[in-house]
């Protein structure tokens, strides 16, 4: 394994379970392809990198945001 993926891999487990369950998703979509290089286009990327800052700085929405959006949605 390498450094970066070890790096990266002890990062996840510090995320929250529904994170570290979204990032299992995505490897597991990778490997299952393992014949097909996986690109993130950039507007992902950079929604991604946006979220994670977000994260690492504490930066969540609130419950009552949430619950907001969900009705929003129909849920």
């Amino acid at each position: 394994m390498t450094k970066v993926l070890e790096d990266v891999i002890e990062k996840v487990r510090k995320l929250p379970e529904d994170r570290q369950a979204y990032v299992a998703e995505v490897l597991e979509q990778i490997v299952a392809n393992d014949d097909v290089l996986f690109v993130v286009p950039d507007e992902h990327r950079s929604a991604v990198l946006e979220g994670l800052g977000q994260a690492e700085r504490g930066e969540f929405a609130t419950d009552e945001e949430m619950a907001t959006l969900w009705k929003k949605c129909g849920l």
